[in-house]
């Protein structure tokens, strides 16, 4: 704690840091209750931020050690948050010892958890009329949390990594922490609640190139559509150029498949004819993901399409 003279010496120093153009100053992040206020015309809804702490990378074999949720409301139409409804963070003991690897990214420990759970109820409670779900990086929250809790597959999820134009804004990474400092702030990173509170100030700032801010973007594509297009029986030969086209070669299916939106469905399937199959006519399958299914284990709608 700093005395009153102390203060007064470190705001002279940071302004006239922040007049040098050679010094940037990042401040620790104080995490808000409120930032806007409904008006008449505002279409509220709720929404869920989460984050996970686990004892490895791996879904399908390790375990969620610490769950952090932040509920807000916010304005559907343009992506303003109003106030921070609630916060929940819970440690929890896995089957098994935590790695030491693991512990040195977020300082986990055994003992930490030991005797630990996560409130199941609370956060089924917590869940309650949601619009959707947010991750930073949905992709593996999302199957990590429906594995350990089950309520989480009745709701839209979107993706904080995925779904805002971060590169098209003229962010060079998607890192949370880099992200955070963009906007002139750090925070302690690698602990589920600390990170929550972050990921929502970092989707409440206007972007520089839209103006608008990164919950608007976020909203915008958690409605729409995904499609994955499966390459079947792609000849060999033709590997490189999928691979330049941004296909993947999933072991699983054994063939080539991409990610693309439902807008860009049609051009992508045009192309994949002319650079996958050579200008022959063939049928492939297309399997529709929207956010209730979308970053989680379970299948989306398939569709029959012929090239």
């Amino acid at each position: 704690m700093i005395d009153d003279k102390e203060a007064v010496r470190v705001a002279a120093m940071v302004k006239a840091l922040e007049r040098h153009p050679d010094y940037r100053v990042l401040r620790r992040l104080q995490p808000r209750a409120k930032y806007g206020v409904p008006d008449e015309f505002s279409y509220v809804a709720n929404g869920v931020l989460v984050d996970t702490e686990t004892t490895g990378l791996n879904p399908e074999k390790d375990e969620v050690i610490e769950l952090g949720m932040l509920r807000f409301s916010y304005d559907a139409e343009t992506g303003q948050v109003f106030e921070v409804q609630d916060s929940y963070g819970a440690l929890e003991q896995p089957s098994r010892s935590i790695p030491p690897e693991t512990t040195r990214i977020h300082g986990i420990t055994d003992a930490l958890v030991a005797g630990q759970r996560i409130d199941d109820a609370h956060v089924a409670v917590l869940l309650s009329d949601v619009s959707v779900v947010i991750a930073h990086n949905a992709a593996f929250d999302r199957r990590m949390l429906e594995r350990r809790l089950p309520v989480f597959e009745r709701y839209r999820w979107a993706c904080s990594v995925k779904e805002v134009p971060w590169a098209a804004e003229g962010f060079g990474s998607q890192k949370l922490e880099y992200l955070l400092g963009q906007f002139g702030f750090f925070h302690t990173a690698h602990r589920a609640l600390d990170d929550c509170q972050a990921l929502l100030e970092v989707l409440q700032h206007t972007l520089p190139r839209s103006g608008r801010p990164g919950l608007y973007h976020l909203l915008r594509s958690a409605v729409g559509e995904s499609c994955r297009i499966w390459a079947v029986d792609a000849p060999y030969e033709r590997k490189d150029r999928l691979k330049a086209l941004g296909y993947r070669w999933d072991a699983d299916a054994y063939c080539w498949t991409l990610m693309t939106t439902r807008d860009a469905l049609c051009e992508d399937l045009q192309t994949l004819k002319e650079a996958g199959y050579g200008g022959n006519s063939v049928p492939v399958k297309v399997e529709v993901l929207d956010a209730t299914v979308r970053y989680s284990d379970r299948a989306g709608r398939l569709e029959n399409r012929y090239l």
